[in-house]
């Protein structure tokens, strides 16, 4: 409890304290605490990624070990604590040939034979799959002057429109051309008509599966907008990994986060506390963005100061 006093890294303090991960815990995952929590600030869109499934995740550590350090697979779950946007997994087939349709500059890297093959996919299930890949592949692989040169044709045609007073959501304007001010002449700006676009209000949450494509695009305008829980072990798990919310009323003055047989982190979202512990060697000062690791096994008491109550996330794996 209290990671705050430890000069070594959380990773290291388990391995020299192992038990503090949970006996089964410990056992089923060799060690190691099988989880990442991290709070985002998105600002700006970050990256598109997509993680490896488990498979492919071992084949790619073996073969990339400096671009792949480890061979667990991470499917994610982002909780958002402002308004949040995203972009996640692929669009309906009807949207996308919409924008293929409508988006002439999106259908030129895409290329004609693609988007017709993936039109007359009709609806099965296994030809829509390989037209998808083959046309989003075609986009992500064009040469530089072919998507440089349609990104400012969209952009040109998009603002000119957006001059003139026209309804540019047909060509998702708005998001393209804040994308474009971000990034300007980066191929990502085309995967607006490939993936959903994603609108999460505070304490809604995606889940984000092996091989799932996905973008942070943007948070409210608090410091930390977005919990990640990136799941590191085999997809078998990952039911098992929990999020608490944890949320204190404000007529409770005492509150205990009970004891588990698992390793958690507490990350405080609002409110004051302060905490004790058996196994702590002072009280701690708790706020809003203060985090704590809490050894299996060990509850913590909290004397709640704030008069607005508390509320807290709280992760860990119970098998």
């Amino acid at each position: 409890f209290g990671y705050g006093k430890y000069s070594d890294p959380l990773k290291f303090f388990t391995l020299c304290y192992i038990a503090c991960l949970g006996s089964k815990v410990k056992d089923t995952f060799h060690g190691q605490l099988p989880f990442l929590f991290k709070v985002l600030s998105v600002n700006t869109a970050l990256s598109i990624q997509a993680h490896p499934n488990r498979e492919l995740a071992a084949r790619l550590h073996a073969q990339f070990p400096e671009h792949y350090p480890d061979n667990n697979h991470k499917p994610e779950m982002a909780i958002a604590l402002t308004r949040f946007e995203g972009l996640c997994g692929f669009r309906p087939m009807d949207e996308i040939l919409g924008f293929l349709k409508n988006v002439p500059e999106f259908r030129a890297l895409v290329g004609n034979e693609a988007a017709e093959e993936l039109q007359s996919a009709d609806g099965d299930p296994c030809r829509t799959s390989l037209a998808l890949k083959k046309c989003f592949t075609r986009m992500m692989n064009c040469e530089k002057k072919l998507f440089v040169d349609q990104l400012n044709m969209l952009v040109k045609r998009i603002s000119e429109e957006d001059a003139a007073g026209k309804d540019t959501s047909g060509s998702n304007g708005e998001l393209l051309l804040r994308l474009h001010s971000q990034y300007p002449g980066d191929i990502g700006c085309f995967s607006i008509y490939f993936l959903n676009r994603i609108m999460l209000q505070p304490g809604e949450a995606m889940f984000l599966g092996a091989n799932e494509p996905h973008a942070y695009l943007s948070g409210g305008q608090s410091l930390h907008n977005l919990i990640k829980i990136t799941h590191l072990i085999a997809f078998i798990f990952v039911h098992t990994v929990i999020l608490y919310y944890l949320q204190i009323p404000t007529s409770a003055r005492q509150y205990t986060v009970s004891a588990l047989d698992s390793a958690s982190i507490l990350l405080v979202i609002d409110g004051e506390a302060v905490a004790t512990s058996a196994a702590a060697l002072s009280d701690i000062t708790l706020t809003r963005g203060s985090v704590l690791f809490i050894s299996a096994n060990e509850s913590v008491s909290l004397q709640v100061t704030s008069s607005s109550g508390m509320t807290m996330f709280r992760a860990c794996c119970l098998l």
